[in-house]
């Protein structure tokens, strides 16, 4: 992998993992792929790590059977976001002003967008959220599969005990499609990239 697509890749996790923190921090709903994991953990009593781990590792798998094949940005998705999600969540508080907190929210969107519209672009592995949904395009294209998904997760998230929002509903309806036009607009490597 070139020093270009590896910048490309870490800097859009970041990116991505500062969005999670600004979603998580305005306290106004989650993505629905966190809802559903939430959900799973509570209604079986485990711990959010291990359902989140079982949930990955599913939807990759699944995501790999439909020709959709993980790589270098399958695991630094998962390692990156995660650690600047702990690092962010670690040095900052939910605002108590719901002014500031829907502020919060509205700048989640575009930088989770841009998050995961960079990493995608460097064409080195999706993330399980995105694996999903890339592994039924071209027939469903990407922006109405991952709405799809992030819905679905919500809902089910929700009938299991998950807490949901108006940035839940929010990333369920924009995400999808903020990501697919931003995809079209940043840099991105044709070649699929090699471990």
């Amino acid at each position: 992998m070139t020093g270009g697509r590896a910048a490309q890749l870490v800097g859009s996790c970041v990116v991505l993992g500062c969005g999670v923190v600004l979603l998580l921090r305005s306290a106004l709903g989650s993505d629905g792929y966190s809802t559903f994991v939430t959900g799973l953990s509570r209604s079986q009593g485990w711990d959010f790590a291990v359902a989140n781990t079982l949930v990955g590792v599913v939807l990759v798998a699944l995501a790999w059977w439909r020709g959709t094949r993980p790589g270098l940005g399958t695991v630094a998705q998962t390692v990156v976001v995660g650690v600047t999600v702990s690092a962010g969540l670690a040095v900052t508080a939910e605002p108590g002003s719901l002014l500031v907190r829907a502020l919060l929210l509205g700048l989640a969107l575009p930088v989770l967008a841009v998050g995961v519209a960079g990493y995608l672009n460097t064409g080195s592995g999706a993330g399980p959220a995105e694996a999903a949904a890339l592994a039924v395009e071209p027939r469903v294209p990407f922006r109405w599969g991952y709405n799809l998904l992030q819905g679905t997760g919500a809902l089910v998230g929700w009938l299991w005990g998950a807490d949901v929002g108006p940035g839940t509903v929010l990333v369920v309806v924009v995400l999808g499609p903020a990501v697919a036009a931003l995809r079209a607009r940043l840099p991105r490597w044709e070649t699929p990239a090699t471990l």
